[in-house]
């Protein structure tokens, strides 16, 4: 019998098995796709890396993070500066003074401001949907162009029947600065993620297109704790109800030609282009091979939002009142578990970033073990 079943191959998974090898534990891990990695999964085809799950970008303040994830592959200097085009403009992301240059032509932070300040004057006491939050931060020509369209895509909802809190984690910066992020460290795995997670697996039992719920009887039998990180919701078979996601399609194009957007993320803000995004995933590792070649080729990634329904995978919880609440039944069940064991994004329905699930790994092993 195993010390530990761990159900799921991706980061929060990975991570645990990692430390629960390096404390001479014995630990079988399953997942139900074909591969390891879960969405951070990156695929080398023909000398480009390519992320096949969607854009990932690892990204951290946190040193202890930051030096542990640099023990199992070689980060480039890679700084997300993604590009939004509308109705054939291009803007700069996140909001900056290069946006509001393009946007209303100005130079200097205060005229940016005093515009902002006119346009924020239509929301009245606390923003209480996405729309009032947007609005009272950028204005509304920033709302109506580069967060109105994008984001009811995105989320598949009107931005007044989203919640504030989704717009608050959009960086926004009265300097030239288009890094998307505020992070000390930030950077791709030269050579891509999946690396990552071999050597974090490499003590433990892999094996994948193993779907827990197929042989539940027979996994919850081999080992003595279950460290479960898939739907939380699934497990209880849905017993409080189906907690809600929003789902993606992703459709891969190979092209015969050096560069076609000459970025590697350029979002699609209007309301009336069907996808959200395109990734060119070659600009993640500055258009080079591994071994520092350069391609006459690249790879694109169209990414689509759409809504989440039973039997397709899940990547955004909606954490909203209604789902938060749900969530809040599952939770009191899992407490009471003396074997089976929640983590990862939809085994505590978090909309984690990639440090975060590493860091929630660390915490929850040293607790475990």
């Amino acid at each position: 019998m195993y010390d530990y079943l761990v159900v799921g191959a991706g980061l929060f998974g990975a991570v645990f098995a990692h430390e629960a090898a390096k404390a001479r534990k014995s630990v079988i891990v399953i997942d139900k796709r074909p591969h390891i990695g879960g969405n951070i999964y990156t695929e080398n085809i023909q000398g480009i890396n390519v992320h096949k799950y969607g854009a990932h970008i690892f990204h951290t303040s946190d040193k202890e993070v930051w030096e542990y994830i640099n023990q199992f592959a070689e980060f480039n200097r890679f700084t997300n500066a993604p590009i939004a085009k509308y109705k054939g403009s291009v803007f700069s992301l996140p909001f900056n003074m290069h946006t509001f240059n393009k946007m209303w032509g100005v130079i200097k932070p205060e005229q940016a401001v005093e515009i902002i300040e006119a346009q924020r004057k239509d929301v009245i006491g606390t923003p209480q949907n996405l729309e009032e939050q947007a609005i009272s931060m950028v204005g509304r020509d920033i709302y109506e162009t580069l967060v109105k369209g994008y984001t009811e895509k995105q989320w598949g909802r009107k931005c007044t029947d989203l919640p504030p809190s989704i717009i608050k984690r959009l960086p926004f910066r009265l300097t030239y600065d288009s890094n998307y992020f505020d992070d000390l460290y930030q950077g791709i795995p030269v050579g891509g993620y999946t690396q990552i997670i071999e050597k974090l697996l490499s003590g433990a039992d892999v094996f994948l297109n193993n779907d827990y719920f197929r042989k539940r009887d027979l996994f919850d039998s081999i080992a003595k704790t279950i460290v479960f990180t898939g739907s939380i919701d699934e497990y209880y078979g849905f017993c409080f109800g189906t907690l809600e996601y929003r789902s993606l399609q992703f459709s891969e194009v190979y092209l015969h030609q050096q560069n076609y957007q000459g970025n590697a993320v350029v979002n699609y803000t209007d309301a009336e282009i069907p996808y959200t995004r395109m990734i060119e995933h070659k600009w993640f590792e500055f258009g080079k091979t591994s071994d520092g070649k350069e391609t006459d080729h690249t790879i694109v990634t169209i990414e689509y939002s759409k809504e989440w329904k039973q039997g397709t995978e899940p990547y955004y919880p909606i954490n909203d009142q209604k789902n938060n609440s749900l969530y809040e039944k599952y939770k009191s069940l899992a407490e009471q578990e003396e074997k089976v064991f929640f983590g990862g994004r939809l085994g505590e329905y978090k909309y984690y970033n990639m440090d975060q699930v590493v860091k929630s790994a660390l915490k929850f092993a040293r607790r475990l073990l």
